[in-house]
């Protein structure tokens, strides 16, 4: 069994340099544990219950961790609006699209209220081409 777990340990090894998600190394790790308790118990049951239960355990615990290594990931592009103040140019109501401007840039916009034109609206959300927003209290 000690080769079968060095095998994984290898196969999760390649993985992980093809993914660079860092999902997989806590589990090569758990792995290699694994392989040593084979050198002590030929229990198969044993081995896969350390395999898992290390695993998980180094999965569970270092994320916070990780989190904290990891740069933020930052908002690039049309998602950066999300969250963003825009006036509407063009009055929205329930049923029917309106405009709003924000960036610098004019967008289709949708929302659950009627909005009466130059409100001032926050971005929610973006489907497709529309702003879905919601009226800023005053």
């Amino acid at each position: 069994m000690f080769y079968v777990w060095l095998a994984i340990a290898i196969i999760l090894a390649i993985l992980e340099m093809s993914t660079v998600s860092l999902v997989s190394i806590w589990y090569i790790i758990s792995s290699i544990i694994a392989m040593l308790t084979s050198l002590f118990t030929d229990n198969v049951v044993i081995q896969v219950a350390i395999f898992v239960l290390a695993g998980t355990l180094l999965l569970i615990l270092t994320k916070d961790a990780i989190k904290k290594i990891l740069p933020e990931k930052t908002k690039t592009n049309i998602d950066r609006i999300i969250g963003m103040e825009g006036i509407v140019t063009e009055k929205i109501t329930k049923k029917k699209p309106g405009e709003v401007k924000v960036d610098g840039k004019r967008w289709t916009a949708v929302a659950d209220e009627n909005i009466p034109e130059d409100s001032i609206v926050e971005i929610l959300e973006i489907n497709s081409t529309k702003l879905k927003v919601k009226r800023m209290e005053e």
